[in-house]
Parts: structure tokens; C-alpha cells; sequence
């Protein structure tokens, strides 16, 4: 699963088979562990608990485990990255949309598009998602490749999971699963789990996948014996799409239509009440004094009304479908959705 950033929609791993001693230790325990800037986990006993149990649930050498997580560093930057943004921050969807539909990252996405066409038109077939979903995906998540994130995902997985900062929710046990899942994705790759760069949450490669999306959705798609999600272009369309279709993608369908709110702020405050999951039929719209375009009255499904507020201004509506909330399983944010959709369509256009 993609990055995320933080992968909502990403699955834990095998938490259920470790002893509960190794995944989920009382927070003041882990405070009272927690070790400096850049100590090595080898000193760490919750950590090197976590090993054994790892290499007891899936067959792999302990020592060896040991030896590899005990080289993982513990990075302050990650434990404040992780933090959520100050309160009071503005949501603007022009000023985040421009991040991303821009010239020179649409230049990026055609060239990408057009290296990579046999297998986006391959993936479509396939799975029934477009091309420009797929491009505008890994240009939003890392630029084409540009942005990929400079942490070893074994220091970030390991600060995460033995040492998570304080002050939000305490997400330990899934980065924790994650770190799990990272050792076994280097042993059936034959990998050296230490020599892996990515995003300080510990996503890899140019979608962002965690390594729990990697060894349940990446697809080996040029069929070369391995996956590939940092330099092999087909393995990286086939695993986007993959992906997506493993959430729901449906062939043919709109992302989303437009859509004049309800005059009266409590149709308009009912319409909202689910968020982004699509609840409502189009009848159902009508009938909140919602006015959809053309193609969206004629909708069969269930549709959401979705907000992007504009910071001051008036916000940005959309009525967005079943294939909009599946670009929100990739990363859960009707913002990064809509990012996604309209360069994919600044992509198609320049073609």
C-alpha cells in the first residue's frame, strides 16, 4: 500500500501469530527504552524479542534477524515527521492541487507515459484501469521516480515500531507489522533488507508501497523472476493497477461528475455525513436539492458528495463513485484523490 502518506487502506500483517510480549508493549515501557539518536536496536530487548519471533513465525535464521534489525538506527526525524500537522491549518485545495498539476511534473508524466505505454495499455486490459490513473499515481506519490525518500525503511519501520513519538494515536503495532512484513519480503526476494531507501513511514519505490502492500498486491508483470517497484517500469504500472483493482476499481466507471450542493445546509450537511464513501443514489441527491451534471443523473450507484474547501473561499464539490473512493484507498484523502484524477487528465490532454 502506498504511501502515504501513512497507507489507511494497507492491511496488517501477521501480528496475530507474535507473542503479544514482542508487538505490543505498554507505551511507558517503550519511553522508557526508547534509545538516543542513531543507538542500534541490537541493545534493544523488546526489539531483538520482535526478531525472534519473526524468524519463529516464518522459518528464517534468528541470528541472522538479530543481527539485521540490530543494525537499524532509531531517527529522530522520522518520529517527528510522523506527527500530524499543527491545528488550525487551512485546508486549500487550489494551493494543493498546484503542488501537483504543474508543468514540469505533467512534462515528467508524459515521458513516463509514453516509456511505459505497452504495459499501461497491457495493465488497462487486465484490470480496467486507465492509463492516466496509473501515471498521475506515481506522479503525485514521487514525481516519476524523482522523489523516492532517502531513509533506510529499516530505521524508519524500527523507530516507528519500538520508539513511536508520543502526543497521537499509538500506531506502533502497524509499523511493527510492517517491519515484519519488510523481513519477508527480503528473504523471498534473496534482498538485502538494510540496503532499502524510502520514505521516512517506510514506503518504497515510485508508488509507495509498504511492504505489506508489496508482498500482497506488487505483480512481477514483465514476468523477469522478481519484482521490481524502484526501477522496472512494468512492474511498477502492473502493481498500481493491481492494486487499484484489488480495492474496488470498477472498468468503465467516472471518477467522479459535477454536482451544485443543496441550497439548504441540512440536506447539504446529510449529503456530507458519510464523507467520501459513496451512500446515495442520484434520485437520492435530487431529492437534497443536489443538481448533478448530465452523465451523473443518469449515475447507477452509489455516489458521495465530496468537499475540498478553498482555505477562505467558497469550497470545490464533486459527486464522487465508486472508483473515486478507490483512488482514497491508496491514500485516504479526497484532496490526494482528486490531485491524482486531475493530472491524469492534464496527462491525457497532452498526449
Amino acid at each position: 500500500m502506498p504511501l502515504n502518506t501513512l497507507r489507511r487502506r494497507l492491511l496488517l500483517g501477521a501480528v496475530a501469530a507474535l507473542p503479544a510480549a514482542a508487538l505490543a508493549a505498554p507505551a511507558r515501557t517503550r519511553r522508557r527504552n526508547a534509545a538516543p539518536e542513531n543507538a542500534r536496536y541490537a541493545d534493544h530487548p523488546e526489539a531483538m524479542a520482535f526478531a525472534d519471533a519473526v524468524a519463529a513465525a516464518h522459518g528464517l535464521d534468528a541470528a541472522r534477524l538479530r543481527q539485521q534489525l540490530g543494525q537499524a538506527q532509531r531517527i529522530e526525524t522520522v518520529r517527528r515527521l510522523v506527527m500530524p500537522p499543527p491545528a488550525g491549518v487551512a485546508k486549500n485545495w487550489a494551493a494543493y492541487r498546484s503542488r501537483f498539476v504543474e508543468i514540469p511534473r505533467v512534462q515528467a508524466g508524459l515521458a513516463f507515459w509514453r516509456a511505459h505505454e505497452a504495459w499501461l495499455q497491457r495493465a488497462e486490459e487486465r484490470w480496467g484501469v486507465p492509463p492516466e490513473i496509473v501515471v498521475g499515481i506515481v506522479g503525485v506519490e514521487t514525481y516519476y521516480g524523482r522523489v523516492m525518500g532517502n531513509y533506510r525503511v529499516v530505521d524508519a519501520l524500527a523507530t516507528l515500531a519500538f520508539d513511536f513519538p508520543p502526543g497521537r494515536r499509538d500506531r506502533s503495532a502497524f509499523f511493527r507489522s510492517e517491519l515484519e512484513e519488510l523481513f519477508v519480503l527480503a528473504d523471498r526476494e534473496g534482498s538485502d533488507p538494510l540496503a532499502v531507501k524510502g520514505s521516512y513511514a517506510g514506503a518504497m519505490g515510485l508508488p509507495q508501497f509498504m511492504p505489506s502492500s508489496v508482498n500482497r498486491y506488487a505483480v512481477d508483470f514483465d514476468g523477469d523472476g522478481h519484482i521490481d517497484l524502484h526501477g522496472n517500469g512494468a512492474d511498477v504500472v502492473g502493481s498500481v493497477a493491481h492494486y487499484l483493482a484489488a480495492f474496488g476499481w470498477q472498468r468503465d466507471m467516472p471518477t467522479h461528475y459535477g454536482v451544485a450542493v443543496p441550497v439548504d445546509s441540512r440536506d447539504r450537511a446529510a449529503l456530507l455525513a458519510p464523507d467520501i464513501l459513496p451512500s446515495f443514489t442520484a434520485a437520492q441527491f435530487a431529492e437534497r436539492g443536489a443538481r448533478l451534471d448530465t452523465a451523473g443523473q443518469t449515475h447507477d450507484g452509489p455516489l458521495a458528495l465530496v468537499e475540498l474547501q478553498n482555505g477562505d473561499l467558497a469550497p470545490s464539490y464533486v459527486a464522487g463513485t465508486q472508483n473515486f473512493y478507490t483512488v482514497t484507498r491508496y491514500n485516504w484523502s479526497s484532496y490526494y484523490a482528486m490531485a491524482v484524477i486531475d493530472l491524469g487528465a492534464a496527462l491525457k490532454r497532452g498526449l
